[in-house]
């Protein structure tokens, strides 16, 4: 007697809400083990171990001006009336350290960075001053007092020895490899990127180098996976795509769950006769987290773990994928990196205009920003279906909306999650 179809568990799913979803996942996200990595690779990369001042910062006095390094009580009287002149016994270009010292009535000439003399307490801008030179000799005069400490940076002045350069856990850009190279650090201890295998399934996909058929379409859901993982801070591995076959479909998975350290499957989620990711994540060799989420796009995303390693079974529907990694796989691969805020930041916004739409789950509508009088305004794309693809490259924000039975109007307040922007 056959069986009915209707009592296979992918067609009996119970819905989780999407905070419920990401906090099911985290339990199951450890951080990797480290590796150290030269300066000149560590951009992106999320730091292993806080790192402290080997020494003060700047380490020497150091002049903030071309002038002359003086002691500030040989300048006390002057003025336009009565200028005090000095005899320049010194040069000191930047690099360079002071010759000989400075005695009462003497002041060295001084470069941008480079080291105040020990006696000198004050450097006076070049264009303060007039120069003589008489029988060899080099005269400066100066027409006002100067104060003790002006123009000269002191030891320390913007960090001492042991204070805390960078915490753990904090991605290396621009300014974190500013102060690395500042202080040495030519070699960082980081996180190991997560290994992330990507996988679609379904035997109507074509390769992106292959003629377009009739019925069939390009794998593109795969290369925008591998730009989300790169985005996020792992490394891609693009696999061969499965056709639909279900014992092919579980020895691929369950082989890169074994090799990589976490895999991502888009497609055959669903509840169709060839969905055959939702079968192999009720085989019972895997621990399924959930496989449906109150949510729009994605509704029938999953996550499950196998000797905890996680697998990601998105949609095929490239919106629908698109958000599904950034709620779910995005956060699990910065928590794996250490990230001490894994998730995309939320921001509160004025909607730009109505959304119609009425839900049952909560939608991630793609949108744009606008900033305008103050204000963040955002304004949903016009085509938001699970299956639109164009509107990806234009999102810089989900919008969330809440359940509803009438929309929302333009004006209302929102909660909106910034997209990560290239670059």
């Amino acid at each position: 007697m056959n069986k009915d179809p209707m009592q296979n568990p992918k067609f009996k799913r119970s819905a989780v809400q999407p905070e419920q979803a990401q906090q099911l996942i985290m339990p199951y996200v450890k951080q990797l083990g480290t590796e150290q990595v030269p300066l000149t690779e560590a951009r992106g990369r999320f730091l292993a171990e806080s790192v402290r001042a080997p020494h003060p910062y700047p380490h020497f006095r150091r002049s903030g001006m071309d002038g002359y390094a003086l002691r500030s009580e040989d300048t006390r009287g002057a003025s336009t009336d009565q200028p005090i002149t000095f005899e320049v016994i010194d040069a000191v270009p930047a690099g360079s350290l002071p010759n000989v010292p400075l005695r009462p009535g003497t002041a060295a000439r001084i470069m941008t960075g480079a080291k105040v003399p020990d006696e000198a307490d004050a450097v006076v801008m070049l264009e303060m001053t007039e120069k003589q030179e008489q029988d060899g000799r080099t005269w400066m005069t100066l027409k006002r007092e100067i104060s003790a400490g002006t123009n000269l940076t002191p030891v320390g002045r913007e960090l001492q020895a042991e204070d805390l350069l960078l915490e753990a856990g904090r991605m290396i850009s621009a300014g974190e490899t500013t102060v690395l190279a500042t202080f040495g650090y030519h070699q960082v201890q980081v996180r190991r990127r997560p290994r992330v295998a990507i996988c679609s399934t379904g035997s109507e996909l074509l390769r992106v180098e292959e003629p377009l058929q009739d019925g069939r379409i390009r794998n593109s859901n795969t290369y925008t996976l591998a730009c989300q993982v790169q985005d996020a801070g792992g490394e891609p591995y693009i696999l061969e795509a499965i056709a639909d076959d279900l014992q092919l479909a579980k020895q691929r998975v369950m082989k890169a769950l074994e090799e990589y350290d976490i895999v991502i499957t888009t497609g055959g989620v669903s509840v169709g006769d060839y969905d055959i990711m939702a079968d192999l994540v009720q085989g019972g060799s895997l621990n399924l987290l959930f496989n449906k989420v109150a949510m729009r796009p994605g509704s029938v995303t999953t996550a499950a773990v196998y000797k905890d390693k996680l697998l990601f079974a998105l949609s095929g529907n490239p919106g629908a994928c698109f958000v599904g990694f950034e709620l779910f796989a995005r956060p699990a691969i910065r928590g794996m990196l250490g990230a001490p805020d894994p998730y995309l930041p939320h921001m509160e916004a004025v909607l730009g205009q109505d959304y119609d739409k009425i839900n049952n789950f909560t939608r991630f509508v793609r949108g744009s920003l606008q900033f305008k009088e103050g204000k963040v305004f955002v304004h949903p794309a016009k085509l938001d279906e699970s299956g639109v693809m164009i509107t990806i490259k234009d999102s810089e924000v989900l919008i969330v909306i809440p359940p509803t039975s009438t929309g929302v109007k333009a004006g209302q307040l929102v909660t909106a999650i910034r997209l990560p922007q290239g670059g």
